[in-house]
């Protein structure tokens, strides 16, 4: 028991009272006081989309409803500066103790780290625990104590780990509460009025909550999980587990799911059932890139703003504000791109193939910033997740080590004949196209004209031809490679000559405004094509990556919004006042172009893009293995690693960590990690 004050736990992304380290940690030490705090000016361009917020407010009312009936209500405020709020509640309510769970995403670390100074200069116990995954980012390191670089390799140690992850915890069976008679709740408003409407539509295939989160769970092991193997890259039915917005929210327990299906996966092994288990390893592995995200955001702290490989950032995207826009609203042309870009504004949700399809289209086909594309995901999934999010639109556009190779581009065509073989979910969300028969629905462009005409469906009218023909865009892909393979070699020969710090680095374009309804607030730093005039150390405690340049932390940059300066000025952009011209598009009609031999690539990648002096690498230190005591607190000072990246790549089937490495074959000396602590601030 705490010696007569009460204990603030502090909810964030861990809406459960079930398997809640923190809760049961606070309901140990005596009376709780549970607080929530919305301030989400703190997340700067990510500010929480509209159907993220729909969830949000659903979920707090069920956690609010199920602390109740535990004992104590759930106290709400309304803030711009958490720390500050805290300081209040604690002050107000007379608290000896806070508790909370950890969360990894770059603003999150700054902001505990600065809550475990702030309350603890206060006189105040601070203490953090896991909730989110299944092994501290830490913890899991390679033979030389550096954290891995890939996704097989990462997910192997994983799984090899000397020590199963904790067993999920059972809800507490009562809550003393706290007095917070003066530390009353503000009304919290997650919706306007143009917004109800829509989100009302949500509730219908929908129930936020971790109650509800507990039956979706339970249904998808006793159901689909046996065939997921088999079913799990179908967009035209229920294959997949749908957990993902409880798991952002932290409804359900990661260390609950894993549990619960590998008790399944023995006992299908038991029965000799392989394809149970097969399907058990997919899903685990779709678990494992979770993990993985969060792996990444923690041991890269912008990876949500740069590529982790160092030539992408001399890769010319195009700007172009109706390619954009038409990606936006499912007016592509081709129908698999426009039914997934559809779905996921009318619903907030996307299969996982839908989503590889049309983020790959975003950067291959019209080569728009990934960047872009990331924020717009963030925008408008249910599920919008920064770390998953930052991964996945790395992994598309060949930005880090096990990434898909840039090269290629998936022909959503071919694409649409795998994961809608009989067209139905093109039908579903393109009425346009639903009478068209399904030797052609997932190219329109090539239907007979009498089929066109008995279809109801006229190109260029109402529905659009394709806005690139993929040759065009191969050819066009390639001319961009060779561009950016000569920038990055000759930035590497000025840095080698010491006659300049980097091509690319201290030339910035013109600002360009973002769309209003994507509130992205950025600046263009690649090159640009096509661009129209326009207290006590404890084990389960937090640790914070350095992201200053200098191995000394400096108490003074331990704030988010220093993390926002040095990171939120050089982005890549999204236009404004989008509109669509016809005449601006590429056609299939479009030909004549010449294939450009792969071999004219610039091949003189000998040595490495940032050379790393040996001083930091000799005091370079991992998350887990130096450790420096600073005011109570533990703060490992972070450097990337130097890297063969030897390991597995990607391929159609598999995702990450399964075929050869694109960079390998190309250019070997060519993916080395950006090294944060010596790069300008730029993109």
């Amino acid at each position: 028991m705490s010696g007569g004050g009460c204990n603030i736990v502090w909810f964030r992304r861990d809406l459960r009272v079930e398997d809640n380290p923190a809760l049961a940690a606070g309901v140990r030490a005596g009376a709780v006081i549970a607080v929530f705090i919305w301030a989400p000016e703190e997340e700067g361009q990510y500010y929480p989309g509209r159907v993220s917020r729909w969830w949000l407010k659903q979920s707090l009312a069920h956690l609010d409803s199920s602390l109740r009936s535990l004992g104590t209500p759930l106290i709400t405020k309304r803030s711009t500066n958490s720390v500050s709020s805290l300081l209040e509640v604690v002050k107000s309510t007379g608290a000896t103790q806070l508790f909370f769970n950890h969360l990894y995403d770059p603003l999150s670390l700054v902001r505990d780290h600065r809550a475990k100074e702030v309350l603890t200069a206060q006189g105040i116990t601070v203490r953090s625990f896991n909730s989110d995954l299944l092994y501290e980012p830490w913890d899991v390191n390679d033979a030389h104590g550096q954290p891995f670089t890939t996704f097989s390799a990462f997910w192997e140690r994983c799984l090899s780990m000397p020590y199963d992850p904790q067993a999920p915890l059972l809800p507490p069976k009562r809550i003393i509460p706290g007095d917070a008679s003066r530390c009353p709740c503000d009304t919290l408003v997650f919706e306007d009025d143009l917004e109800k409407a829509s989100n009302a539509l949500l509730s219908r295939a929908w129930s936020p909550g971790w109650s509800n989160a507990d039956k979706a769970l339970t249904a998808f092991i006793n159901g689909p999980l046996i065939e997921y193997s088999k079913n799990r890259r179908k967009a035209d039915s229920a294959t997949t587990s749908f957990l993902s917005p409880h798991l952002h929210f932290g409804e359900v327990s990661v260390k609950k799911v894993f549990h619960l299906v590998r008790i399944k996966q023995v006992f299908w092994a038991n029965e000799g059932n392989k394809a149970g288990e097969e399907s058990v390893n997919l899903f685990l592995k779709s678990i494992g890139l979770r993990e993985y995200s969060r792996y990444i955001s923690f041991n890269h702290p912008y990876s949500h703003e740069r590529p982790l490989l160092g030539h992408l950032k001399f890769f010319p995207w195009v700007v172009n504000e109706g390619y954009f826009k038409a990606w936006r609203q499912g007016r592509t042309g081709y129908p698999l791109v426009d039914a997934g870009m559809r779905e996921l504004w009318a619903t907030g949700w996307l299969h996982d193939r839908i989503r590889v399809v049309v983020s790959s289209f975003f950067v291959k086909v019209l080569q728009l910033p990934w960047r872009w594309g990331m924020k717009y995901f963030w925008d408008t999934l249910l599920d919008a997740d920064l770390e998953s999010d930052a991964l996945g639109w790395q992994y598309i556009s060949g930005t880090i080590p096990d990434g898909r190779e840039f090269d290629r581009i998936d022909n959503p065509q071919f694409e649409g004949y795998k994961c809608d073989p009989n067209g139905e979910y093109v039908r579903r969300w393109l009425p346009e196209l639903a009478r068209l028969p399904t030797e052609w629905i997932h190219h329109p462009w090539n239907a007979p004209e009498y089929v066109l005409q008995a279809a109801g469906i006229e190109l260029g009218s109402n529905y659009p031809l394709p806005i690139v023909g993929i040759d065009a865009a191969k050819v066009r892909l390639q001319e961009a490679l060779i561009q950016m393979w000569q920038q990055e070699a000759a930035s590497r020969a000025a840095i080698e000559n010491g006659t300049e710090e980097g091509l690319g680095e201290s030339s910035e374009s013109a600002p360009i405004a973002f769309p209003q309804d994507t509130h992205m607030e950025e600046r263009l730093a690649e090159p640009v094509r096509n661009n129209p005039p326009h207290g006590t150390r404890r084990y389960e405690d937090q640790m914070v990556p350095s992201m200053t340049s200098s191995h000394v932390r400096v108490e003074e940059e331990e704030t988010s919004s220093d993390l926002r300066n040095t990171a939120a000025d050089n982005r890549a952009e999204v236009p404004t006042n989008v509109t669509t011209q016809q005449n601006n598009r590429e056609t299939v009609n479009q030909g004549g172009l010449l294939n450009l031999n792969r071999n004219t690539r610039v091949q003189n990648n000998a040595t490495e893009m940032w050379r790393r002096n040996a001083a930091e690498d000799s005091t370079a230190e991992s998350s887990s293995s130096t450790r420096r005591e600073r005011d109570g607190g533990v703060v490992p000072v972070w450097s990337p690693p130097a890297s063969n990246f030897s390991e597995q790549f990607v391929d159609d089937e598999n995702g990450i960590g399964a075929s050869s490495s694109y960079l390998q074959r190309q250019h070997p000396q060519s993916h080395q990690l950006m090294n944060w602590t010596r790069l300008p601030q730029t993109g």
